[in-house]
């Protein structure tokens, strides 16, 4: 008996040493994580003076409504293409609707996938999953050529319509739909009469919320900060049509505008959108990719 309760305390303080390891593991990467973040906040509250002065301050300053009329003012004089409420406007239609266009169709293309038996099913599965492998700077001059020949550039379609194809969020939906979606209900639908689009949309959606929500997170966050593709369609770069990180570029690329101040205060301005939807949203990442994560 003193042996077995012996060999389970030994168990039990091996539980809590392994519990405390994986705490402090964990706060040391939130740490690692939220220190750049909190110091770009504390930076866009500091004087230029300050930032190049006196080096990294964990101490926010007061000068964070001086840095913000310092960009209003070099919007109104048109020392810089920036205007941040034209800048929020062009960023959230191109990400709430790629985002959209990313889930809803990915969704589809994972469902079908898995709930039909049709020949080519593996064919196309291992297709989209080599599309995954090219990286986009590999085909971005044939797509500009294209769009160019279409005449669409300095035009939103080239950034919002090629969202409807994204391999990679097919292939976690597929997983987390392999792993979590009951195919019994799907025919038990088909039986009582219900089509397949409605039953998508009315029993498909709902049980893959977390994958959809999780998902969006990453879509809406990967266009907000999209640089690349708008300023290679973007080419006219009137200010009416640039996107936030275009505008912060315009900033930081400029070196006759040496402030610093105003600089964090332009790249804090452009992450508070993200940060909205990450906290709306961030209940179901766990619960994704938990469940997308599950092997078949």
């Amino acid at each position: 008996m003193s042996t077995q309760m012996a060999g389970t305390h030994s168990n039990s303080q091996m539980i809590k040493i392994r519990t405390t390891l994986v705490t402090i593991v964990m706060v040391l990467l939130a740490i690692i994580s939220l220190l750049p973040i909190y110091i770009l906040v504390v930076n866009a509250t500091r004087t230029s003076v300050d930032i190049t002065g006196k080096g990294i301050s964990f101490i926010p300053g007061l000068n964070l409504f001086n840095n913000i009329g310092t960009l209003m003012d070099w919007s109104a004089t048109n020392k810089i293409q920036y205007d941040a409420f034209i800048g929020y406007r062009n960023s959230a239609i191109i990400a709430f609707s790629t985002t959209i266009l990313t889930v809803l169709f990915s969704g589809m293309t994972a469902y079908g996938l898995v709930v039909y038996d049709f020949k080519l099913k593996n064919i196309a599965y291992t297709i989209i999953l080599a599309v995954m492998m090219i990286p986009v700077q590999v085909t971005s001059v044939g797509f500009y050529q294209f769009m160019s020949k279409l005449g669409l550039t300095d035009s939103y379609l080239p950034l919002i319509v090629p969202a409807v194809a994204a391999p990679a969020v097919v292939f976690f939906m597929r997983q987390y739909m392999k792993s979590s979606f009951p195919l019994e209900i799907v025919e038990a639908a088909r039986i009582d009469g219900c089509g397949e689009y409605r039953t998508f949309f009315t029993i498909g959606i709902p049980m893959m919320k977390p994958a959809f929500a999780v998902q969006a997170i990453f879509a809406f966050v990967a266009n907000w900060n999209n640089y690349y593709t708008p300023s290679m369609i973007l080419i006219s770069r009137n200010k009416e049509q640039l996107t936030l990180p275009m505008m912060v570029n315009t900033i930081i690329s400029n070196d006759k505008l040496n402030d610093y101040g105003a600089n964090y205060a332009a790249i804090m301005l452009s992450i508070i959108p993200v940060v909205i939807v990450y906290f709306i949203f961030s209940k179901f990442i766990v619960e994704g990719v938990a469940l997308g994560g599950v092997k078949e």
